[in-house]
């Protein structure tokens, strides 16, 4: 094989090579790109995934809360009642202590 021959085979090969490794490069760089575009896209459904599970526990939370709510609520006026009707009971003895004192004085007054 006559040198220049040689030379042109071997300018052949460098150019087969450097389109074989613009190739490589160029699929090297859209793999990336496809890379990065599905990360994305798995970080975003991950976030709509913690989105809706902090918003399902919100939703927990609020409900428990409001049972909590309506129980402390029943208990303060379960004792709102037994208070009142302890003050009712205790009305006619509270009277009847305040006519005894005042007919005490009434009488010390009199019989003065």
């Amino acid at each position: 094989m006559a040198r220049p021959e040689v030379l042109d085979r071997i300018k052949e090969a460098e150019t087969e090579a450097d389109e074989i490794i613009a190739e490589a490069e160029s699929d090297a760089d859209e793999r990336l790109a496809e890379a990065r575009e599905r990360a994305a896209e798995i970080r975003a459904e991950a976030e709509e995934e913690a989105d809706a599970e902090a918003e399902e526990r919100l939703e927990a939370a609020r409900e428990e809360i409001e049972a909590r709510r309506e129980e402390i609520l029943a208990a303060g006026q379960e004792d709102r009642e037994a208070l009142e009707s302890a003050a009712r009971d205790r009305t006619d003895d509270a009277i009847d202590y305040g006519v005894e004192r005042f007919e005490e004085a009434v009488l010390r007054h009199t019989g003065e």
